[in-house]
């Protein structure tokens, strides 16, 4: 105790929302959520299901923030990718269309990781009003032949030091089928260099674009007013 009327104001309440994060996680509870038949992850027990042609979106307010899982089969008659340099201009264009979308939305922290054996792109979204009113967007983008997937954790400036705890909940929920391997991605495994045109590609997975922007269009107001 302490200690505790020792430490500096602003690290006690730092120290009180990590602690806090940790439990709002555990209360909150996260229900597993078979998105296909290929890739499970963990949403907020309150999530809600929309189906619009073919696209599977599930969205649910978390105790810091909106979550959103969507994923969209490609065309059955999707070519595969050939090279890892193909696959990162994919999702490069992919994140620019995002982006473009969202208006004055400025990228940050883009990085490549990978989920399983998958490659996926990781960055965030920072949106400003112009008032003061800052919204961050974290997402985790994962392309295969035949899905794109697009996981998305929406959440206020005020609440960026509080939400660690619940979006590596979110995040690390992911769970893949045995059967998606890196060749359902690209099939040179073993390359870097980019060579094929990847327009057709963008053009199957503009949809996905379009539901994003549906998505956020149709909860933004809801959050704004749950952040309040």
């Amino acid at each position: 105790m302490i200690l505790l009327l020792l430490m500096p104001m602003k690290k006690l309440l730092f120290l009180f929302a990590m602690l806090f994060s940790v439990k709002a996680v555990v209360a909150q509870g996260y229900k597993p959520v078979k998105v296909d038949s290929l890739l499970t992850i963990s949403m907020p027990a309150n999530y809600t299901q929309k189906d619009t042609l073919g696209q599977h979106i599930y969205t649910a307010s978390s105790d810091f923030g909106y979550v959103v899982t969507m994923v969209e089969p490609n065309a059955k008659n999707n070519q595969p990718l050939k090279k890892a340099g193909d696959l990162n201009d994919v999702l490069k264009k992919y994140m620019n269309g995002i982006q473009k979308q969202s208006g004055n939305g400025k990228i940050m922290n883009d990085r490549d990781t990978t989920v399983g054996t998958l490659k996926a792109k990781v960055f965030t979204l920072m949106n400003d009003d112009g008032s003061g009113n800052i919204q961050y967007r974290d997402f985790l983008l994962i392309y295969t032949k035949d899905a794109t997937y697009t996981f998305q954790y929406d959440y206020p400036d005020m609440r960026k030091d509080m939400i660690k705890g619940e979006a590596k909940a979110y995040f690390g929920s992911i769970k893949l089928s045995p059967e998606l391997q890196r060749n359902d991605q690209y099939t040179d495994i073993h390359s870097t260099a980019s060579s094929v045109n990847t327009l057709s590609i963008l053009e199957i997975g503009g949809g996905v674009i379009a539901v994003f922007v549906l998505a956020w269009l149709v909860f933004r107001k809801r959050n704004t007013i749950s952040y309040e």
